[in-house]
């Protein structure tokens, strides 16, 4: 279910069911294939309180008012001395019981009733209809056989020959069913605590600093792009932007797991709902609305909350003929006991058969799963992994095999110009002066490091046109009037270009880790730049911990084969291959597939997108570009390897969880429904009462809710 704050961007609130989440209403109501109330898909941080858990929580209070006078009338008989035959007759009692009974079950049990005769006319028979059906059946037998006792035959009179009413249990059972409603609203309302903390990071207002000094406090769905900000220590920041004066360390633990404060300074970017430390700067807006980091999140844990896991099939399948099953129960349960039973035989039909109907909970049932799934994403993005869909959570613990990019993923992303060499005819000045003026208009993060380069030697770059990117090999074009090569050895073969005399530099650089493009001018080498892109230190754990978890992990890189050598070497990865294009990425993915590897791809680039689409789950850095995040099934927000672990740890942990839950609920009513049928009456004289079969439907839901919720402590 997605979230929303009074700061963000509002949408049109749709109502849809946890257990069925196909179901989207306009206005609240209740589910027509299980009769649950329906939840507003968005929750806000400060929403008004549930209406249907507080009509509940008065239907509970007031029915078991009534209920527990009723309750000891109707066990009077028990107490030694009978005191209450002492006052008035039997049949006094029983019309008070009458009188005790009628608003627990027509008032109290309406909404049950409701939805059960919906479920008939609709001809999804849900547990709302067994509980209708077996309450209805024990109060209007119980009206008749105290109105009109005397048309009932001997099978249904005591020994004493008077005809046993059940308004008791009728009214006990309506209480207990509203106290399991109760119970399982308030648990159901928790699942969202994770999100609500993480949606509470959006600040309400922000501090805009306008063309001529002054500043102004707006609300935050008043800020615009471009808008100048201040984020004053201890403030959150209002928008994704980056820093144009000052410096500070920013909290983003909530965003991305970290628990380190992280150093920012100009050129830096930050992120809205990331918390300043001590110091102060202004920022740039450069995202906004439903553009930011924060938005985006909401939207991608709400449609991953709502989502089916392929094990929910399964579930869908029992509860799809469960309640004709229990239904068919019961009536050979009251065919038995009307034949075979003790006297009064019909009493104990009765009596049993609404046992057999109340405490069978397809609800259990249908819930395992969408619980598990719905507190397991919310801990996740708690942990700065964001799960797209239900089946990326469920499919990722069997993830055998881990595709990996270099640039950006194993390595920081942030290139730096480490060397610059030139063949005679050349200075080293010229060499970048063209480099840089051509990189000028790629958006390439080696790019950008040829450029910062440049200016820290303050180089004049020239005028650039007719500029071609070549896709995995480097850019060509024009530099004032010249033409101007810059790239991988594969893009000079293609061009003609002998870099004999560059070979050997180059390899020497490669060795270190270094990417190296070499530099032509009108046709003839003219030199070669070296850019180290640093390893992430979070990379070396997490090759460790992924290898200790049986995950075979293979590098896929544009890069030179010694340079991807080194890197992969430092990491110890199992495999290399270089050299690669978008294309030839994807068929790695696609053979790997093919051998029968459940397949992972982590990747943050554009030229990543293929392969995370073809892999069995994508995993997108959240550092990465907007194209890679959208092609992926998991995003690591803080860009961190280790991510990849913990969400393998969140995916086990997950669907045990789920699995404890079905076990539960098969079970629970593998076991329940013979013993409230009564298979322990022949050999230990033993009948489970109806209102301990009502008990137990109610904590069977709130058991596995309650177990859901446990993953919101789970160890990442």
């Amino acid at each position: 279910m997605a979230l929303e704050a009074a700061a963000l961007p509002l949408r049109e609130t749709i109502f849809i069911c946890p257990m069925h989440p196909e179901i989207e209403e306009s206005a609240p109501g209740d589910c027509p294939i299980c009769g649950m109330a329906l939840e507003p898909s968005v929750i806000q941080v400060n929403a008004a309180p549930d209406p249907e858990l507080i009509s509940m929580n008065r239907r509970f209070w007031l029915g078991g008012a009534l209920a527990l006078p009723l309750l000891f009338i109707a066990m009077s008989d028990i107490i030694p001395g009978e005191p209450l035959q002492h006052i008035a007759s039997v049949r006094f009692w029983t019309w008070i019981q009458f009188a005790l009974a009628t608003p627990v079950v027509l008032w109290g049990g309406w909404p049950f009733f409701a939805r059960g005769w919906r479920s008939v006319l609709s001809g999804n028979l849900n547990m709302f209809t067994l509980i209708a059906l077996g309450t209805g059946v024990a109060y209007v037998y119980s009206i008749v056989a105290t109105a009109v006792p005397h048309i009932f035959p001997a099978a249904f009179r005591s020994a004493v020959g008077d005809v046993p009413v059940y308004f008791e249990a009728a009214g006990v059972i309506i209480v207990l069913v509203a106290l399991g409603q109760v119970m399982e609203l308030k648990a159901r309302a928790r699942t969202g605590e994770a999100l609500r903390a993480l949606l509470d990071l959006a600040p309400a207002v922000a501090r805009i600093v306008r063309a001529d000094g002054s500043e102004e406090e707006i609300a935050l769905e008043a800020v615009a792009a471009e808008d100048s900000l201040r984020v004053r220590p201890g403030e959150k920041v209002p928008v994704d932007g980056v820093i144009t004066d000052g410096a500070s360390a920013l909290d983003e633990s909530m965003m991305t797991g970290e628990s380190l404060p992280l150093e920012k300074s100009t050129g830096d970017k930050v992120t809205g709902g990331t918390l300043n430390g001590s110091g102060s700067f202004i920022m740039r807006a450069e995202h906004v609305g439903t553009e930011t980091l924060l938005f985006r999140i909401v939207q991608m844990v709400g449609e991953a909350q709502r989502s089916r896991a392929p094990i929910q099939r399964t579930a869908d399948r029992v509860a799809g003929i469960f309640v004709p099953a229990v239904l068919a129960a019961a009536i050979v349960t009251a065919m038995v006991w009307g034949i075979f039973g003790p006297a009064p035989s019909m009493g104990y039909a009765l009596v049993n058969a609404v046992a057999v109907l109340i405490i069978a909970c397809p609800c259990a049932l249908g819930l395992a799963t969408p619980m598990s799934i719905m507190v397991g994403v919310g801990r996740g993005a708690q942990a700065g992994v964001l799960i797209r869909d239900a089946e990326a959570l469920e499919l990722f613990e069997k993830v055998d095999t881990l595709v990996v990019d270099k640039t950006g993923t194993l390595t920081e992303g942030k290139p730096r110009l480490a060397a610059v060499e030139a063949l005679a005819g050349f200075r080293e000045d010229d060499v970048l002066q063209l480099a840089a003026s051509l990189e000028r208009a790629s958006e390439h993060p080696l790019a950008r490091a040829i450029t910062d380069g440049a200016e820290e030697k303050q180089l004049v770059l020239g005028e650039v046109s007719d500029f071609q990117a070549k896709v995995g090999r480097g850019v060509v074009g024009r530099v004032d009037g010249a033409d101007i090569v810059l790239g991988n050895a594969r893009l000079f073969a293609d061009m003609a270009v002998d870099i004999v005399e560059l070979k050997d530099r180059a390899e020497h650089h490669r060795a270190e880790g270094r990417t190296v493009m070499f530099v032509a001018a009108n046709g003839s080498a003219a030199g070669l730049v070296a850019v180290a892109d640093k390893i992430k230190e979070s990379s070396f754990e997490a090759m460790r911990d992924l290898h200790a978890d049986g995950v075979r992990v293979v590098m896929l890189s544009g890069d030179n084969a010694v340079t991807a050598k080194a890197v992969a070497s430092a990491l110890g990865i199992d495999e290399i291959q270089a050299e690669m294009l978008p294309a030839q990425k994807r068929e790695v993915v696609q053979k790997l597939r093919a051998e029968g590897r459940i397949v992972a791809m982590a990747g943050d680039g554009v030229n990543d997108a293929p392969a995370l689409a073809e892999a069995h789950i994508g995993i997108a850095m959240g550092t990465g570009t907007d194209v890679a995040i959208e092609a992926a099934g998991i995003t690591l927000l803080s860009g961190d390897l280790r991510g990849i672990a913990r969400a393998r740890r969140l995916s086990r942990t997950t669907m045990r969880n789920i699995r404890q839950n079905l076990f539960f609920a098969f079970a629970y009513n593998f076991l329940g429904i013979p013993i409230a049928a009564g298979v322990l009456f022949p050999p230990f004289g033993l009948l489970l009462n109806p209102m301990i079969a009502s008990a137990a439907m109610s904590l069977s839901s709130v058991s596995v809710i309650s177990n859901a919720l446990r993953l919101r402590f789970a160890r990442l």
